[in-house]
């Protein structure tokens, strides 16, 4: 399956970068998440475990310490966190109140005393300088117009020797087999829906570089990666199956349409060509994730 962009430069951009109310940066509630909160991709999300998505980050952590969680989604691995902080606090926040509402739910049923939720701009955090000893942030600054803004703002909140860790992934660096023309279509259509919309799909591989433009010292920045890994039947199914409604239900694919990049023939392709690789008994698929630990 091919698609043919409609509108000019494929690789061009929508319109300018969205601002804020000042028009000196973007206000998240201007930009529009590329996944949005369809059920498929919120069941990826409640998959993440501090373990899983933060590992980078759990030997630094103290049981004392106060931890801020910026994009927090239902917070799987926020009320993770806050186990490993029994005797500090955790607090998650988000642009969308809907899963913040789930996110309360888990921590209710998880029995989570010592972590709160509040719904905020992540580039206008509403929280004092020098507040938090650790802030963290997963899969979030790929969708975002200006992540150096934003790590900025991580590090005003974080006390002065605090930690800012940031985990996201490379899209470009996704990989799989077999082979599949469509896999590799999906892959292409992502970028150039991300790339319209003014985001940076292959986020993983620039951490490193972000955070020092946002004026971290070098000699306080840990660099690292990690992987995913989805290869046996039932993560196949799972992970197959969850692209597979993204491409066609999600806010991917409202985008993908708007941007006149795909159409609703061309996404049941791409959900097709996700199902037929899960169905592959050999099938595997990998996301590099990169990450970063930078001293405040």
């Amino acid at each position: 399956m091919t698609h043919t962009p409609l509108h000019g430069d494929a690789t061009g951009p929508r319109s300018e970068a969205p601002t804020g109310a000042t028009g000196s940066v973007p206000s998240k509630e201007s930009e529009s998440y590329t996944h949005g909160h369809h059920e498929s991709v919120l069941r990826s999300h409640r998959w993440r475990t501090a373990e899983n998505s933060a590992g980078f980050l759990l030997p630094h952590l103290r049981e004392d310490m106060s931890v801020l969680d910026v994009g927090c989604g239902p917070a799987t691995v926020t009320v993770d966190l806050a186990a490993r902080v029994p005797s500090g606090r955790v607090v998650g926040v988000d642009a969308s109140a809907k899963v913040l509402g789930s996110a309360r739910e888990l921590a209710a049923r998880r029995s989570t005393p010592n972590i709160a939720f509040q719904q905020a701009n992540a580039y206008e955090l509403p929280f004092a300088d020098d507040t938090f000893d650790v802030v963290y942030a997963h899969q979030l600054l790929q969708h975002l117009s200006d992540p150096i803004a934003v790590l900025r703002e991580m590090r005003r909140v974080a006390r002065p020797g605090g930690l800012v860790a940031v985990r996201d992934a490379d899209y470009a660096a996704m990989t799989w087999y077999p082979e599949s023309s469509g896999l590799t279509e999906w892959n292409t259509l992502y970028h150039e829906v991300t790339h319209d919309y003014g985001y940076e799909a292959d986020a993983g591989r620039r951490l490193f570089a972000w955070v020092q433009e946002a004026g971290f010292d070098p000699a306080g920045i840990v660099p690292s990666a990690s992987t995913w890994c989805y290869a046996t039947p039932e993560d196949r199914t799972w992970w197959g199956g969850l692209w597979a409604e993204r491409c066609v239900a999600s806010n991917f694919a409202a985008q993908a349409k708007e941007s006149s990049l795909a159409d609703d023939v061309a996404l049941e392709q791409l959900a097709q060509d996700w199902l037929r690789w899960a169905e592959e008994p050999a099938g595997w698929f990998a996301v590099l994730n990169g990450e970063v630990l930078a001293r405040a």
